[in-house]
């Protein structure tokens, strides 16, 4: 990019947990001129300076689509992911896997010169669960029984191959920890517990305590903050991966103080075991392939994040975590499809 003025970028995926806080932080951005932003289903707000289309990714058709609507972009943000059926994975590899490398070819085909990639923590392997944690050469294999962390992973590795074959295009994957804000609750809500577990049932008076399990220690952030390291990849001349985490690190201690709820350590195979059973019925979509893998994931260690983007999180992880359980309580959602909130039973 010669010039920051007036840049055009394209985000996929616009209408998800990320896409509208990104599309929301583009928006407001003095140097970015238009955002077009793209989805299976178009929201039916707008706001100044934004674009919608619809694409599929998951259609062979969509590969022409992506390259009309890549023309004159400076950038592409590449946030779309279908994380279900979980049941049956090769549905989720058609638009998470085969529809990347779809909008991977689109940017080259179409000359934009940055691609900004949601990666995830899910793509690393295994890793220590201490800070300071992980950087971004730790190896990302995933874990391989997870279909959503098997994606992660094949894609870094699609990656690897695009950048020596387009040193001329930025790229940059940021590595996020989970990603929580109220507006989403119900979304995830569906899709980790099932659309007929009422968010009321996340009341501190009907839960009799929090599981404290070997290796439950994870890592959060607001979905908005992460959203400006987005915006901070396309304004800066930066490539690579970038970690994005918010302190402090939340284990069964926290969840417990945040609920109102004593802490029990139980045995993790006793809660596989029930979750599996659950999964196996379709009593809920969360498979036990990604229980097994969030209790492996490492700590990120985000100084690169701080040091190369200037980006710093403005809110805790477990004032993330507070948005999302306020927001699974009040069933609150926002105007587009993934996002639409009270769908209880």
């Amino acid at each position: 990019m010669n010039s920051l003025a007036g840049l055009r970028v394209v985000v996929t995926g616009a209408t998800g947990n990320v896409g509208t806080s990104v599309v929301r932080a583009l928006s407001e951005e003095p140097e970015v001129s238009t955002v077009l932003g793209l989805a299976r289903r178009c929201p039916q707000t707008s706001a100044p300076g934004v674009e919608w289309d619809t694409v599929d990714l998951a259609r062979p058709g969509s590969q022409g689509v992506l390259e009309a609507r890549l023309v004159n972009a400076d950038a592409v943000i590449h946030l779309a992911w279908r994380f279900q059926p979980t049941h049956d994975p090769v549905i989720t590899w058609q638009t998470n896997v085969i529809g990347s490398m779809r909008v991977f070819d689109a940017v080259a085909k179409a000359g934009v010169p940055a691609l900004v990639h949601a990666s995830s923590v899910g793509a690393y392997s295994p890793g220590p669960k201490q800070e300071p944690g992980v950087d971004e050469d730790w190896p990302t294999h995933g874990w391989p029984d997870a279909a959503y962390c098997r994606e992660k992973a094949y894609l870094e590795r699609v990656l690897d191959t695009f950048e020596l074959r387009h040193p001329q295009i930025r790229v940059v994957r940021m590595r996020p920890g989970f990603l929580f804000k109220q507006t989403a609750a119900s979304e995830q809500r569906r899709i980790f517990a099932g659309r007929y577990v009422p968010g009321a049932l996340l009341r501190p008076d009907l839960l009799p305590f929090v599981p404290d399990l070997e290796g439950l220690r994870f890592q959060a952030l607001h979905t908005d903050d992460a959203a400006q390291a987005y915006r901070l990849a396309v304004l800066n001349d930066v490539r690579g991966p970038f970690n994005l985490a918010a302190a402090p690190v939340i284990e069964a201690k926290e969840l417990g103080d945040l609920l109102g709820v004593q802490v029990v350590r139980i045995p993790r195979a006793v809660v596989r075991t029930a979750l599996a059973a659950a999964w196996r019925i379709h009593a809920v979509p969360a498979s036990p392939y990604l229980f097994d893998a969030v209790l492996r994931l490492p700590v990120l260690d985000c100084a690169r994040a701080h040091d190369l983007l200037g980006w710093q999180p403005t809110r805790t992880a477990r004032e993330a975590l507070e948005s999302f359980l306020s927001g699974v309580r009040r069933g609150a959602g926002e105007e587009t499809a993934p996002l639409t909130g009270k769908q209880w039973g």
